[in-house]
C-alpha cells in the first residue's frame, strides 16, 4: 500500500516504494528527505464531461467546483499529508477499477492512476447509457438539489487514494438483492461499476412533512459505497 494512517487524519508516503503523488494543494504537512514539489494541474485535465464540447467542460468543471489544484511530488523521501482536520480513508486500487469522488473529498493518490471528469450520473464502465449531454444534465439536477457537483472525478488503474470526509467513513457493499440508499450529502465516493440514482420519497401527500430525507440516492451494480459520518459538505 503506498499510503500508511499515522491516525485517522495524517497519511504518510515513501516516494521511494510509492512512486509520484499527486495531492491537493495545501495538503502537504511535512516532509524529509529530497523531495522536489511542481503544479500538476487539476483532476481531470486532460478529459472532459462525455457529450459535452471542451469549453463547456471546462466551463461546467469551474462552475461546479469539479476543479482542486493539484501538486506533484517526487524524489526520495517521507511526504505526510492531511487537510483541514478531515478524516482520511485509504482506498486501495491494486486490483485496478474505478472510483469515482468529488475533487473537494481527494486528498491523494498514486500518478499512475488516470484521472478525468465524467457526468455525475454516467454509467461506470460496464454499463449502458446515463453518460452523454442528457446524463450531464440530470447531473445538473442532482447537484442542484444535493449540492454536489455537476461532474465527479474519476480515478482508472492501478495505485492507491486517500479520500478526505467528516466523521471518519464507512464502506458499503453493493450488490446485494436490495439497492443500499444513502443521503447524497453523506456520500463520499464509490468504487466499482456501481450505478447511483437521486431518488425522491415526495409525494403531494407528504410535502412538507419528510424533513431532510426526500432526497436519497439509490446505489446499484457492483462494489463498494464510501459513505461519511455527516452530512456536512466540505
Amino acid at each position: 500500500m503506498a499510503f500508511t494512517k499515522i491516525n485517522s487524519k495524517v497519511v504518510r508516503v515513501d516516494l521511494m516504494q510509492s512512486g509520484p503523488i499527486v495531492a491537493r494543494r495545501g495538503a502537504m504537512l511535512f516532509y524529509t528527505g529530497e523531495v522536489q514539489f511542481a503544479p500538476h494541474g487539476s483532476p481531470g485535465g486532460a478529459g472532459g464531461a462525455p457529450g459535452l464540447g471542451g469549453m463547456a467542460g471546462m466551463a461546467g468543471r469551474m462552475l461546479q467546483g469539479e476543479h482542486e489544484a493539484t501538486m506533484l511530488a517526487q524524489g526520495k523521501g517521507s511526504v505526510h499529508y492531511g487537510f483541514k482536520g478531515l478524516e482520511t480513508h485509504v482506498v486501495d486500487m491494486s486490483a485496478g477499477g474505478e472510483l469515482r469522488v468529488e475533487a473537494s473529498r481527494m486528498l491523494a493518490h498514486t500518478v499512475g492512476l488516470q484521472s478525468s471528469v465524467v457526468s455525475a450520473n454516467a454509467t461506470p464502465s460496464g454499463g449502458g447509457g446515463g453518460g452523454g449531454l442528457f446524463g450531464a444534465l440530470r447531473g445538473a439536477a442532482t447537484g442542484m438539489v444535493t449540492g454536489q457537483g455537476m461532474f465527479t472525478t474519476q480515478l482508472s488503474g492501478y495505485g492507491a487514494a486517500v479520500l478526505l470526509a467528516h466523521g471518519g467513513v464507512l464502506e458499503l457493499q453493493v450488490g446485494g438483492p436490495s439497492p443500499v440508499v444513502v443521503d447524497p450529502q453523506a456520500f463520499v465516493a464509490s468504487y466499482g461499476p456501481v450505478r447511483t440514482e437521486l431518488k425522491s420519497s415526495m409525494t403531494w401527500r407528504n410535502a412538507g412533512r419528510t424533513g431532510g430525507e426526500s432526497m436519497q440516492l439509490e446505489c446499484t451494480g457492483q462494489g463498494i459505497v464510501y459513505v461519511q459520518a455527516s452530512e456536512e459538505k466540505l
